[in-house]
């Protein structure tokens, strides 16, 4: 479905000339890009690629305009790594020399079983092994005249909006997940550090900034939540820092502790978006305790309440798993039920995979295929009645949305509900030929589907983008 995908789309060498700019001279060395998974590989991507440009080499639109490829894989699922290990496969046939990083280059042996001609494997946030290999694989040829470092870095996300990581790894143990393994235990970016980059972004243009780690609410905890440069490692302090640019800031992967109810009140006066992405996974005790995560889905009713009767408008989005292994019919059921009386706004789901090195994978009772499928559907079709149902409740009101795309057809935007590629859109279809991605304009919604609206601009006037500095 695809407004409940989980990741952004892969950055592919033949699709990146709508998002990195050809502009390489005459004998540059030249370097593709194949990014997978995660917001957080993007990210990584995206500074790879900054230094790349720093040191003088040109990124490539395509395979064979490049002297060498990296692919940034994902290794989470086992579907994840196959789709990984077919993409290096493809870079590998298309052009010959290909560098691999990313979470499965934390397997090096498993990457080159399958690939044995790759040029090299790095691990996750590897940058300077990554930026070794490629010297060996093509050395750079820097103009002092022409190369320096860029004001600011390359994007893979549209230039109005951008993804801002704060932290790297995560303490958490859930019997599921080997990214603890992959990435390590939480490391929080200073707070000055994190302020700084966002500012930066602000003045280049950036209206949206999507925070994301492992764990956004345990930001800062490994520093103890020091001060450094008049700036706080807490979460609640750097989403007030983050909340005073003028820019939208929506916060990803928030687990449900405690001080979250502080954030609450920064969304309720508009410093932040009213946007939580919470994965719960589960909603049945004895499932959350397989799982090694807090069994206490009778007071996240309770948090979810609270919150909203702080900020109504809050959106809550949220991920789970089915079929996990033990996982009983009542069990499936208690889940549906929790479902039915927390009503969140956008909700997906995956069928449960095993995963090399996770402990789920020795437990008993595994659930079979085609039961593991059935709930899925069971799950989905509730979730997509409650979206259709709050969605269509919109239908008459006014809000602000941020445009994505125009083309002939119309207008793709969003609204503070919807993260990019993740949640839906708000289309507009009529007098949208004065807008281009950046704007924000006010809307009427005249229409809702199970996950998308359309609606028509509120006014002649659209908070254009191009009018501000770095635009």
């Amino acid at each position: 479905m695809r407004a409940m995908q989980q990741n952004p789309p892969d950055i592919r060498p033949d699709l990146a000339r709508a998002r990195v700019p050809d502009d390489r001279r005459e004998g540059q060395p030249t370097i593709g890009m194949v990014s997978l998974g995660c917001p957080k590989a993007l990210v990584d991507s995206e500074r790879i690629l900054t230094r790349l440009r720093a040191e003088g080499y040109a990124i490539s639109a395509d395979y064979h305009g490049a002297d060498a490829v990296v692919v940034n894989t994902c290794g989470f699922l086992d579907s994840a790594k196959a789709e990984s290990l077919d993409a290096i496969g493809e870079a590998l046939r298309e052009n010959g020399r290909v560098i691999v990083t990313g979470c499965l280059g934390a397997e090096p042996d498993y990457i080159t079983g399958a690939h044995p001609k790759v040029l090299a494997v790095t691990g996750p946030h590897q940058y300077e092994q990554v930026l070794d290999a490629v010297h060996k694989a093509v050395p750079p040829q820097p103009d002092p005249f022409i190369d320096l470092l860029p004001a600011s870095g390359v994007s893979l996300t549209p230039r109005h909006y951008s993804y801002l990581k704060i932290s790297e790894g995560c303490n958490h143990k859930c019997k599921f997940c080997i990214i603890p393994d992959m990435r390590g235990r939480l490391v929080s970016r200073p707070a000055h550090a994190v302020v700084r980059e966002a500012e930066k972004l602000v003045q280049a243009g950036v209206r949206e900034l999507l925070v994301i780690s492992q764990d956004t609410s345990a930001y800062g905890l490994d520093r103890r939540h020091d001060t450094e440069r008049g700036h706080r490692a807490h979460i609640t302090d750097l989403a007030r820092d983050l909340g005073s640019l003028g820019a939208w800031v929506r916060l990803h992967y928030v687990y449900p502790y405690p001080h979250v109810r502080d954030l609450i009140p920064l969304m309720a006066d508009g410093l932040v978006l009213p946007y939580l992405d919470i994965p719960f996974q589960h909603a049945h005790p004895d499932v959350l305790r397989r799982m090694a995560r807090p069994a206490a889905a009778a007071k996240t009713l309770d948090e979810i309440a609270a919150w909203r009767a702080v900020c109504p408008e809050i959106t809550l989005r949220s991920t789970f798993i089915v079929g996990y292994p033990g996982e009983t019919e009542a069990e499936f059921q208690t889940l549906l039920d929790w479902l039915d009386e927390a009503q969140l706004d956008r909700v997906g789901a995956f069928q449960y995979e095993n995963v090399r090195g996770a402990r789920a994978n020795d437990l008993p009772d595994h659930v079979d295929p085609e039961v593991k499928q059935d709930r899925y559907d069971r799950f989905m079709e509730k979730a997509q009645a409650i979206s259709a149902a709050k969605l269509e409740a919109k239908v008459g009101t006014r809000m602000q949305v941020i445009v994505d795309e125009v083309d002939a057809d119309g207008a793709t935007c969003r609204t503070k509900a919807d993260a990019p590629e993740i949640d839906g859109n708000l289309f507009i279809d009529q007098g949208f030929d004065a807008l281009k991605p950046g704007d924000m304009v006010d809307v009427i919604v005249d229409e809702a589907g199970e996950y998308d609206l359309w609606g028509r601009i509120d006014g002649p006037a659209a908070d254009h983008a191009g009018d501000q500095p770095g635009l």
